[in-house]
């Protein structure tokens, strides 16, 4: 059986580099690490496809950094975890844009890949 702690710290690994613009615009690593049929609810309210990340989001124009906070795992199943966080992205030409994060991630074939995720827009929070 898998070290839960590893396991957990393994996906929210992950998961934040999946914020970062390294990994944002390589489409083999998005390729690897998002499931074929993955699902986004944005927090524009948009709904997409891992087809539509791996063609929109490499060229997407760089904005402001993400800062991530709070992660927290738990486990939904033996092949299944769930990833939850607090994001914030300050651009210099508007106001902050606070965001609750959640993502499922699952395993197929001994990898864990990308299966859901949902930005829902929150009130502002504390920044740590």
């Amino acid at each position: 059986m898998e070290d839960t702690d590893r396991l957990y710290r393994h996906l929210i690994d992950k998961e934040a580099a999946l914020l970062t613009k390294a990994i944002r615009r390589d489409v083999a690593m998005l390729d690897r690490m998002i499931a074929d049929d993955f699902l986004e609810f944005g927090a524009s309210g948009t709904a997409f496809g891992k087809r539509e990340v791996l063609q929109q989001l490499p060229v997407a124009e760089d904005g402001p950094a993400i800062h991530a906070q709070d992660f927290q795992a738990r486990r939904l199943g033996e092949d299944v975890v769930q990833i939850t966080f607090k994001s914030v992205r300050a651009p210099a030409s508007s106001a902050p844009r606070y965001t609750l994060r959640s993502s499922i991630w699952r395993r197929r074939d001994n990898a864990w890949q990308m299966v859901f995720h949902q930005g829902t827009v929150t009130e502002p929070f504390a920044v740590v």
